[in-house]
């Protein structure tokens, strides 16, 4: 059985219909790259014989090379990026990108090798598209949506993830911008850093 909350870091998956000769290429090109990403991540955390770090560190360069999670940590400030200084933009995305990563791990530790469903990706409109995921475990169905946009040089990139209705990045937002509302960006960069007292 796999864990709900796992599956983040094992997808990104959905639906599509009839499109365009080209689209149907591009729809089917993402819904490859998802498959082959997440069955390799669940045969590392299938491997008992694989050491817990060089695990971790695999699983994370599978995930590196489909997420943008510089472009995550950008839409996650909203309007609040623009007004951030140069070096405070770096800081926070360095930050981010760490701490989304170590929640990835954690959240991976309670994997119980639950049914993961991928369904083909679907073209939403220019250079967007989205990809829908369930897992399943007795009986009960959790559904997941990735949302891809093509970047010109990485080709489809995951720049955000609905689980069971909400949106990761809007969740951010919201919880950044009530942070910063009575702290500074330079606080809020310090509170990423040391989440256990913030």
């Amino acid at each position: 059985m796999r864990n709900p909350i796992s599956t983040a870091i094992l997808g990104l998956f959905l639906l599509f219909g009839f499109v365009p000769f080209g689209q149907a290429d591009e729809a089917a090109e993402i819904t490859k790259m998802t498959k082959e990403k997440v069955n390799n991540v669940i045969s590392y955390l299938r491997d008992e014989s694989l050491d817990k770090e060089v695990r971790n560190k695999q699983i994370i360069d599978e995930v590196n090379t489909m997420f943008d999670f510089n472009q995550m940590a950008r839409l996650s400030l909203g309007k609040k990026w623009k007004k951030t200084k140069k070096q405070q933009r770096k800081e926070f995305v360095k930050v981010f990108v760490q701490r989304i990563q170590q929640s990835y791990l954690e959240k991976l530790e309670l994997y119980t090798d639950e049914e993961v469903i991928i369904e083909d990706a679907e073209l939403t409109k220019k250079n967007r598209a989205t990809l829908t995921t369930y897992l399943v475990s007795k009986g009960d169905k959790k559904e997941m949506i990735y949302k891809f946009y093509k970047h010109k040089k990485r080709g489809w990139l995951v720049y955000d993830v609905n689980i069971l209705g909400v949106s990761f990045i809007q969740t951010y937002r919201s919880q950044f911008s009530g942070v910063l509302k009575n702290k500074s960006m330079d606080e809020l960069i310090e509170d990423l850093k040391n989440p256990e007292q913030s």
